[in-house]
């Protein structure tokens, strides 16, 4: 996993496909548990698959920056994954980015 500081306030988190998936969320919720004043970018580019595992800890990952005011976006993501999500309804569910430029400079624009 791959954790960048882009700001004071945004993290970006490049994932790979499980086991590491399930590893690195639980890495990324303690250290939001240290650092509450964080959005976060998660870059799907290396995840060919996701679980039902994944989908609970993205939930509760996604859970934890609302309850703070903060934004969770997932961006670069394979069509297989994305179709997923479109299938579970979880796209209206999470924010999506096509690319990283793209979820950075939303995440600088006010929440409607």
């Amino acid at each position: 996993m791959s954790i960048e500081r882009w700001s004071d306030d945004i993290i970006i988190v490049e994932l790979q496909d499980d086991p590491t998936f399930t590893d690195d969320l639980t890495a990324i919720l303690d250290q939001l548990e240290e650092q509450a004043e964080t959005n976060v970018v998660l870059r799907l580019a290396g995840v060919s698959y996701v679980n039902s595992s994944n989908i609970a800890k993205l939930l509760k990952l996604r859970k934890k920056l609302l309850l703070g005011k903060h934004r969770l976006l997932l961006c670069e993501m394979d069509t297989k994954v994305w179709g997923l999500f479109l299938v579970t309804g979880l796209d209206k569910v999470f924010d999506f980015a096509d690319d990283l430029p793209t979820a950075l400079a939303s995440l600088q624009l006010p929440v409607e």
